[in-house]
């Protein structure tokens, strides 16, 4: 009964409201002003709840965590970027060092800070990410210009010598570019990296990094960090449609 009641009413005031509407060419100027004042009101309550529906209706559905895990993964993860909408969806002229959220940051040693990133709502129907986060760049002079996103602690509780770390980063861009990724993994006072490069033009922009052969101190590993580095951007549009990381048990040696 209640919302049947509630259908009425809200029939009767989008009546009132088309009524309004085509009356305000002459609708005398002191009740037209009271009806603009009450229309902005209803606007703004109306698309707050557009961008929610939005949000929760369009696929991929947002804090998705699905996607595809080679067998024996014990740990998995997409970051909080390609998962939730964020508060502050987009950086221009970005600062030698842009924090974009908690966990990820630009960095880059360009003098011109033609350098600008947003995060993209993910619709197409292989999209499995919800967001993707562009990266545009216009003059670049510096040297370097990486993305780094810094992993849960709980990438590192039980991680041994024995796990490989996957990376799956899908990558679109409007002309050819190199890209790398680059795994840090701090012990103790010293830290490790593998670089590794990827391929934006092929089927899979997988990257296993091998722990076996680092000198790992097992017992004071603390933190993990990828970088994903792109060489040389200049004039380009990077968009990042995906990003995600797993571990998983190697056979033994």
């Amino acid at each position: 009964m209640g919302k049947l009641l509630d259908r009425y009413i809200h029939r009767k005031a989008l009546t009132r409201w088309q009524r309004d509407a085509r009356a305000a060419p002459e609708a005398v100027l002191s009740e037209l002003r009271l009806q603009r004042d009450d229309a902005r009101r209803l606007r703004s309550e109306l698309d707050a709840l557009i961008l929610q529906a939005n949000s929760r209706l369009t696929r991929p559905v947002a804090g998705s965590t699905h996607f595809p895990k080679p067998l024996g993964t014990d740990w998995s993860w997409r970051p909080e970027l390609w998962r939730y909408p964020q508060p502050r969806p987009g950086v221009a002229s970005a600062p030698r060092k842009a924090r974009i959220n908690d966990e990820a940051t630009l960095f880059h040693d360009c003098p011109r800070q033609e350098i600008s990133t947003r995060q993209i709502r993910n619709t197409r129907k292989h999209d499995l990410s919800p967001f993707s986060l562009a990266v545009e760049v216009f003059g670049f002079e510096g040297s370097f210009l990486s993305l780094s996103i810094e992993l849960p602690q709980e990438a590192v509780q039980g991680l041994t010598r024995q796990h490989l770390i996957r990376v799956d980063c899908h990558i679109e861009a409007e002309r050819p570019q190199e890209l790398f990724a680059r795994l840090n993994i701090r012990h103790g006072p010293n830290a490790e990296q593998v670089l590794r490069k990827l391929d934006p033009t092929g089927p899979s922009n997988s990257v296993d990094f091998d722990l076996a052969h680092l000198p790992l101190n097992e017992r004071r590993m603390d933190k993990v960090w990828l970088d994903i580095i792109l060489d040389n951007p200049r004039m380009n549009r990077i968009v990042l449609q995906d990003l995600t990381v797993c571990r998983h048990h190697r056979a033994d040696l």
